[in-house]
């Protein structure tokens, strides 16, 4: 990465010493508030869109303090410093739009890192270095070796690490995952995956670039390509410079986790993967819309990935859900997603799993469990471990489709056996003067 720009310290230290006089009794303690020594102190990386979601849910939690927030795009970073501002009754969040400014704060403990999916490995690598706890939106990144690189970083450093798939923090997923692991289903045989897709949009006009975006900052390590507004939306994820479209981090990296959760693999992985995609010829998106890819785990389990028209056409119960997980084994299936669990027989929804059972972490509160990790040290449910396996099985996908053929996968070493070609996909180049070490 780039060395450490100019930071303005001196502003930050007088912020600092003026901050009490600002803040109302709550802040200090006073009024059923946790006093300050007690805190959280967190700033958020990224606050546009899901980001600024983040920054309301944390305010709402009694032990942080949030006290800067980070964004490219000046509307962004006024608009969420304003409501935390509100929040707190003060004037004393800080505004920036470089990453590294927040990271060098002595002060803060933790931050929210809600950046387009290029960014995200090198805002993680930062804040590894300077100590930082980090509430990690999904995926980890662009290729397995920044997933890789970040994974070590992690361990390195000690910090606390919650990858935003949130959906191990949902009792229906859970469930489902301790049917599958206690036998309840028989046999586990086959996972199916049914995520979201898009419609293709037509080929974008070039654009100025508007007054308050870094444009630059925005691309990063990506490639760099003229100004264009649909680029800078919540739309980056159906574009490859960027992301891996649905199969990754615009969905499909939700339910490879729950695969993962389902079949004890958090420290391991598929080790056979074969498919195709559709890929746009024309349009400005170039991510595959369709898909099916099949992944096969060591003990015989399938995993058919697939967008969710595809999986509606190869299974009925994806009617019921539309998109989620189907585990479906020798005696039975449940089928989960964010609106319900759905299982045949039925009476497999009435399962009580006993306490000599394989009974998964419970959490009910996705920040909740990150921040009591923070406090405790203990394991968060989506620890970083199980984010790269979950993130590999997407990269594995996307490689399968774009070669074409089936490959194998080494779990251990983590690398395709004996292919060169896939393996050179398995890490991607960034624009200078951006790197991984």
């Amino acid at each position: 990465m780039l060395p450490d720009s100019a930071l303005p310290r001196r502003r930050f230290m007088k912020a600092l010493v003026a901050a009490p006089a600002l803040m109302p009794a709550s802040a200090l303690g006073r009024g059923g508030g946790p006093p300050p020594s007690d805190r959280i102190v967190m700033g958020a990386i990224g606050v546009g869109g899901m980001g600024g979601g983040h920054v309301r849910a944390f305010l709402q939690q009694p032990d942080v303090r949030l006290v800067a927030v980070c964004d490219v795009r000046e509307s962004a970073r006024l608009k969420n410093k304003a409501v935390v501002d509100a929040h707190y009754g003060d004037q004393a969040c800080a505004a920036c739009t470089d990453f590294r400014e927040l990271l060098a704060r002595d002060d803060i403990d933790a931050v929210m890192i809600a950046t387009p999916d290029h960014w995200h490995v090198l805002v993680g690598l930062e804040a590894a270095r300077r100590g930082k706890h980090m509430y990690f939106e999904k995926p980890v990144g662009m290729s397995v070796a920044e997933a890789k690189a970040l994974r070590q970083a992690v361990r390195r450093s000690g910090v606390v690490f919650q990858f935003g798939t949130q959906q191990r923090s949902d009792e229906g997923f859970r469930f489902a995952c301790e049917l599958a692991r206690n036998g309840r289903l028989g046999q586990l045989q086959t996972i199916m995956l049914g995520a979201a897709s898009y419609t293709q949009v037509p080929n974008q006009p070039i654009q100025p670039v508007p007054p308050g975006l870094d444009y630059d900052m925005w691309l990063g390590p990506a490639p760099w390509v003229p100004y264009t507004e649909l680029r800078c939306t919540r739309q980056f994820t159906l574009l490859y410079d960027y992301s891996l479209g649905c199969i990754g981090g615009a969905w499909g990296v939700h339910d490879a986790d729950i695969a993962q959760w389902a079949v004890d693999a958090d420290d391991t992985g598929p080790v056979e993967v074969e498919g195709w995609g559709e890929f746009p010829a024309d349009g400005f998106y170039d991510t595959a819309p369709v898909w099916e890819v099949e992944h096969r785990y060591a003990n015989g389990v399938k995993l058919l990935f697939m967008d969710r028209a595809t999986a509606l056409r190869r299974a009925p119960q994806f009617r019921l859900i539309s998109m989620g997980v189907l585990l479906a084994g020798s005696s039975g299936w449940v089928a989960v997603s964010r609106q319900g669990v759905h299982t045949h027989p039925e009476s497999l929804a009435r399962t009580v799993i006993g306490p000599s059972e394989v009974q998964l972490p419970r959490s009910l509160n996705h920040r909740r469990n990150f921040l009591d990790a923070v406090r405790t040290g203990a394991r968060p449910i989506s620890h970083i471990e199980a984010a790269v396996r979950s993130d590999t099985v997407c990269h594995q996908a996307d490689i399968a489709m774009r070669l074409r053929r089936k490959l194998r996968w080494d779990p251990v070493k983590e690398v395709f056996v004996d292919d060169a070609q896939a393996n050179r996909l398995l890490s991607r180049p960034m624009r200078s003067p951006w790197r991984l070490t």
